[in-house]
């Protein structure tokens, strides 16, 4: 049986025109994710999103359509070995016995480079992202409520590493929500590999998209994105608005050091990022959750963010976070302001 992707591949290798509905159909897997919703008391969202997302899909990026030819070229191969509970990792040692050899392969993948979140070992290309996010995980993963048999929405979830580690957890559905339309094309190259049977998919949205009063899901994870939010209590509201009645908030964000009333608003970039508005501290980040209306809030990582974390590689060849500190003092950033500092929180609504 020929998939919807795979029809949207023959697509775009014949050079035919693509309505923005076909091309939202397959990048979404809209035949699996549609039903999927429905099951799990979302048939509200789904019909938003039956109306929503072609829209989206009519204004996109300038590099989509080199993109999607990358995601056209991309080979078939076997799936021997998938491993989402230890890494992100799928093997075949057929792909040998192919004219797809792995210095090929690598070359496909690298087409949609940068890669940010990661790491990923795709038919022996190890993906050697910006971010090492399995560190994230594995610091966050003993806190949080187990993931078997529950509903995940990951907002601001990048290319969907973690939703796919969440997934290795044994989560009924993990939704991911980003605007990025590189992320979703690394998202679609990976999932191409790794198989659309998994219950994975990723919305290009914000959570201001989100239906209000949705409270569907069992576990929502906002991690790296309360900063670059203009307002961070409506963003917190939004988290809550999507969870379950006792279900589990997983936020990580930048912090500061300070007692409840130290708040840090850059006077323009901190480490060299536009978007980033405000950093609180622990005790304040604590205020805020319980003025949205979270209990049993608990701090249970608070980590300095180090460079080999995040850093410069082939896969991303631009500044990170080595060229975001000051050379003479790595405890601050190259603008004189506390260097990066993570906490990761957990509430329930």
């Amino acid at each position: 049986m020929v998939s919807v992707l795979e029809l949207f591949v023959l697509d775009c290798l014949e050079a035919r025109v693509i309505t923005a509905e076909r091309m939202c159909r397959s990048l979404i897997d809209s035949d699996r994710l549609f039903p999927a919703l429905v099951a799990q008391g979302m048939a509200s969202w789904q019909v938003q999103l039956e109306q929503q997302l072609p829209a989206l899909f009519r204004v996109t990026h300038g590099d989509l359509p080199h993109w999607l030819t990358a995601l056209a070229e991309l080979p078939t191969l076997p799936a021997q070995h998938i491993d989402l509970l230890e890494r992100v990792a799928v093997d075949a040692a057929a792909y040998l016995a192919t004219t797809w050899d792995k210095d090929h392969l690598e070359q496909q993948l690298r087409q949609f480079c940068p890669w940010r979140k990661g790491p990923y070992w795709i038919h022996g290309v190890h993906i050697d992202t910006e971010w090492h996010s399995d560190w994230k995980w594995q610091r966050i993963l003993p806190h949080i409520s187990p993931l078997a048999e529950r509903v995940v929405l990951d907002v601001g979830c990048g290319n969907g590493y973690h939703a796919w580690r969440m997934a290795g957890q044994g989560a009924r559905l993990v939704v991911g929500i980003d605007p990025s339309w590189l992320f979703l094309a690394q998202f679609n190259a990976i999932r191409h590999f790794l198989g659309v049977d998994l219950p994975v998919y990723l919305l290009p949205l914000t959570s201001a998209q989100m239906p209000a009063g949705l409270q569907a899901f069992d576990t929502v994870f906002s991690m790296g994105v309360l900063y670059h939010r203009r307002a961070p209590i409506e963003h917190l509201q939004e988290l809550r608005s999507c969870l379950k009645p006792g279900g589990e908030l997983v936020l990580e964000t930048l912090v500061i050091e300070g007692n409840a009333q130290a708040l840090l608003v850059p006077a323009d970039r901190y480490a060299k990022m536009r978007n980033v508005w405000f950093l609180p501290s622990t005790a304040m980040l604590e205020l805020w959750l319980q003025r949205t209306g979270f209990r049993d809030i608990r701090l249970v990582d608070l980590n300095r963010t180090s460079v080999d974390e995040q850093r410069s590689t082939s896969w991303m060849a631009f500044e990170s976070l080595t060229d975001f500190l000051d050379p003479q003092n790595e405890r601050l950033t190259i603008e004189g302001y506390p260097a990066p500092l993570r906490a990761t929180f957990l509430a329930r609504a």
